[in-house]
């Protein structure tokens, strides 16, 4: 079999998925170490590995492929989970109003240069205003992988930045939802815009306050009775279950994976844990 027939996907499931998981992780790695040499981010490495190996370049990797798409999910979800586990609420709140204007303004430039620049090349009002809820998506998981490699987490700016881009990810699901409802022919009133923002935010706010009352006297317990990775892998697997929630409740699954890091951070175990899921994520950041 042609290698290129090998990795299509309807060559056959599971060995098209091996194939293809293959041929990211190692060039993923390859050129990450590449770009770290040259002092730069990893993850620009690895993003030019995908464009090389997807369809654009040599069409060795297929990313509509389900398994793979999977595995991108998790890997996102685990590096959200880990950044949040590294950031500090406190510190994060300090610069809230600065990481808010920031996001607002990332959303409502691109929106509305989009919507403006859509019009005056002839689309109708409906199209443009997909054009310009479109321009307004970011890659939280993106930023914060730049910032983690750099080792500049913990800087204020960089606080300001992931801070923006969290919010931006919340504010841009918003406004996405309000667009597919018009599109979709319905009417959307200022209490339906209302009530989809209660849900975005209100989700991180509940999760965060139920988390840092139930999580520490649970964990503490679980603490002295199971080991580190076992502490980690019990810890990551109720960031996916509250990554469901938010996907459910109408968010994303990346926010709701930052939102139980920033649970497990406040906790006495978060370094413990920390480096269990650092161990799991070597596989996952490079489906990023």
């Amino acid at each position: 079999m042609p290698l290129l027939g090998a990795f299509a996907p309807e060559s056959g499931g599971f060995e098209a998925l091996v194939l293809m998981l293959a041929a990211a992780l190692v060039s993923a790695k390859l050129l990450g170490e590449l770009c770290e040499r040259w002092q730069q981010p990893a993850v620009l490495g690895e993003m030019i590995a995908g464009v090389l190996l997807g369809p654009s370049v040599a069409g060795l990797v297929d990313p509509t492929h389900p398994g793979l798409h999977a595995m991108a999910e998790i890997g996102v979800m685990i590096l959200l989970f880990h950044i949040g586990l590294e950031t500090q609420l406190r510190k994060l709140a300090k610069v809230g109003s600065a990481a808010t204007v920031v996001a607002l303004v990332g959303v409502a430039v691109p929106l509305g240069l989009g919507f403006g620049v859509a019009e005056l090349l002839g689309l109708a009002r409906l199209p443009a205003l997909v054009i310009g809820a479109a321009l307004t998506a970011t890659s939280v998981g993106i930023t914060a992988r730049v910032l983690a490699d750099l080792g500049r987490l913990q800087d204020p700016e960089s606080q300001v930045v992931l801070g923006a881009a969290v919010l931006d990810d919340v504010v841009g699901l918003i406004i996405l939802a309000v667009v597919t409802a018009i599109v979709a022919g319905g009417s959307v009133t200022a209490l339906d815009v209302g009530r989809i923002t209660l849900v975005a935010f209100g989700f991180i706010v509940v999760a965060l306050l139920v988390g840092r009352l139930v999580v520490p006297p649970v964990f503490g317990r679980l603490a002295r009775l199971a080991k580190d990775s076992s502490l980690a892998m019990i810890a990551l697997m109720t960031a996916f279950a509250l990554a469901i929630l938010a996907q459910r409740a109408g968010s994303a699954l990346i926010i709701g994976a930052f939102t139980a890091g920033l649970v497990f951070a406040s906790t006495p175990h978060a370094e413990r844990i920390g480096e269990g899921v650092s161990r799991v994520g070597q596989i996952g950041r490079a489906h990023v």
